[in-house]
């Protein structure tokens, strides 16, 4: 039998109470996903465990079940990223997250827009506040989870749209005047960056530290790395130059460089 932890009614008037995934229970692969979305959350997540940001208490997740029970009718929703910044019990391979029960609810959900041209998509699920079962998305983590940021990106345009809850509501936040939005609860800026990373150009999330310092990927690190190491060939090879000129000019002047007097 499901574990249950507490009940409350929602605006709507919905008995909603926070049960563990129930035995057998299948989630459902989601049909919109498409090739760029592992990587936009890949990078995310890769660039927060370079600089050592992610804790073990953390959950930190794409594709995955995030569930609660409305009027004794389990549902879940798998956002295409979703951070919790701690959680109950270390779990090296969660199936779904039920909060409440099992730690803090999410601080961050996002939504990565697909192809909306494929089998199985739901026309504007992301904006969807459909009440009844199965709730909307927007509806879901609004009014059911009340997770404080939502963010739905299109990876295509750049369009970056961030919510924050506000008196129980979203509210679109604009930008700063660096084109970013500050997350407290991650302390960290969240912006959109235009390049090419494992073969896709385009559009991607990135973060930006409290001071406006871009948090690197691998490849940057290298390249980075490559930099520096030519930098200081470079460097070597200017003194050598400079060395072998030297040696010449005293050479003309008849002092043997091997045998300089000792300076004062």
């Amino acid at each position: 039998m499901a574990t249950q932890l507490s009940e409350s009614k929602s605006k709507a008037g919905m008995v909603i109470s926070w049960e563990a995934l129930p035995d057998g229970f299948i989630l459902e692969d989601d049909p919109v996903e498409n090739t760029s979305q592992p990587l936009l959350a890949g990078a995310l997540r890769e660039s927060l465990e370079i600089i050592g940001y992610i804790q073990p208490q953390m959950l930190i997740a794409s594709n995955f079940g995030l569930c609660a029970t409305l009027d004794g009718r389990f549902t879940a929703k798998a956002p295409d990223w979703v951070y919790v910044s701690a959680t109950k019990e270390i779990v090296s391979n969660r199936k779904s997250y039920t909060p409440n029960l099992e730690g803090e609810i999410p601080g961050v959900v996002m939504e990565f827009l697909s192809d909306t041209t494929r089998e199985g998509y739901v026309q504007g699920e992301e904006y969807s506040s459909k009440q009844t079962y199965p709730p909307g998305k927007w509806f879901f983590y609004e009014q059911i989870l009340q997770v404080p940021i939502y963010v739905i990106f299109d990876p295509d345009g750049g369009l970056l749209e961030f919510y924050k809850l506000e008196n129980q509501r979203y509210k679109l936040e604009l930008p700063d005047e660096n084109g970013r939005h500050w997350i407290d609860s991650m302390g960290l800026f969240l912006g959109t960056w235009q390049g090419t990373k494992e073969a896709r150009t385009g559009y991607w999330l990135r973060w930006w530290d409290v001071d406006g310092n871009l948090l690197p990927w691998a490849v940057e690190l290298v390249e980075l790395e490559r930099q520096r190491a030519e930098q200081e060939h470079q460097r070597a090879e200017q003194e050598r130059q400079e060395k072998e000129r030297l040696i010449a000019y005293l050479e003309a002047q008849g002092i043997d460089p091997n045998n300089l007097p000792p300076s004062s």
